[in-house]
């Protein structure tokens, strides 16, 4: 009885499927159509790049550079981390969701929203502050592009971690913020929160710090890329509970303009002629009288006259 019940639960506070998919694939639609728009010129890219750069020098940040020599000088390690970027958040990003949706239904809903937010936000970043990437930059700033080394091993070519040929089809100077990082945080809090093993709250610790030496080792983002992607979810997370409330405000007038409004009907026109006029014995036409205004003497028959 107790795992009917809880079965109960998770039908009753899960959303519809297809209603979840289509909405995904609308936001990740305008999302990846926004990149492509978002493209800024390159040199003002580069010079966002330097500055980051400066500023990590600045206060001694700069781990990109001994994570790159490592990748670059050890295959063991960039192959791998090479595979990691190109994949891992186009597959355990929708994997959590989707676990997330079937095993905790009741916290589906603030999860998607807190994701899908987050994502917003960080092209809003894509837009206001395109950022060259490392491995960008010119060979003198001590750069390798482990994606280009490495393209043999893989299915992405030397332009981006997009498949061959497809590089066009994606912004490589849209790495401030780094939502790759962002997504990974996202993962890594929900198998801590939801997960009932050990192991995976363990795996979902360490999953976005995989992922940010990742991003910094295959010269992909800065570590203050990183940085801003964990601040974009952090945001998005504030975010969540007012955009839910509004949402349920919104559906809640959607739902009251579509009932219709509930009046006190119109009284029937009565079915009789006389319109409750009454004619007395010996007259032709009705008296302007009632059954209620007349008096128990005009019960009484009048004479014929």
């Amino acid at each position: 009885m107790p795992h009917s019940s809880s079965a109960t639960d998770r039908s009753r506070h899960r959303p519809q499927w297809w209603a979840e998919l289509t909405l995904i694939v609308m936001v990740y639609a305008a999302y990846s159509g926004g990149r492509l728009l978002a493209r800024g010129d390159v040199p003002a890219a580069v010079d966002h790049g330097l500055a980051i750069l400066r500023i990590e020098k600045a206060l001694f940040l700069n781990a990109e550079h001994p994570l790159n020599r490592l990748f670059t000088s050890t295959p063991a390690l960039g192959i791998p981390a090479d595979f990691a970027y190109a994949s891992l958040h186009y597959v355990v990003t929708p994997a959590v969701l989707v676990w997330v949706f079937r095993r905790r239904p009741a916290g589906y809903r603030a999860a998607r929203t807190w994701l899908m937010l987050a994502t917003l936000l960080g092209l809003i970043g894509f837009t206001l502050l395109p950022t060259c990437p490392p491995r960008l930059l010119e060979a003198g700033h001590g750069f390798v592009d482990t994606m280009a080394q490495y393209s043999s091993y893989g299915w992405w070519g030397a332009e981006a971690s997009a498949p061959r040929g497809l590089g066009g089809m994606t912004n490589q100077y849209a790495a401030m913020p780094s939502l790759h990082v962002g997504w990974a945080l996202w993962c890594g809090v929900m198998l801590w929160r939801h997960a009932r093993t050990p192991l995976v709250r363990w795996l979902g610790l360490a999953y976005p710090l995989v992922i940010t030496v990742v991003v910094m080792g295959t010269a992909n983002h800065y570590f203050l890329d990183a940085v801003a992607g964990a601040a974009v979810m952090a945001a998005g997370a504030l975010m969540t509970r007012p955009a839910l409330r509004a949402a349920d405000r919104i559906r809640q007038a959607a739902a009251g303009l579509a009932v219709p409004s509930r009046t006190s009907p119109a009284p029937r026109p009565s079915p009789i002629v006389s319109s409750g006029c009454e004619t007395s014995a010996g007259e032709r036409f009705p008296g302007q009288r009632t059954r209620t205004s007349t008096s128990s003497a005009d019960d009484t028959p009048a004479t014929a006259r």
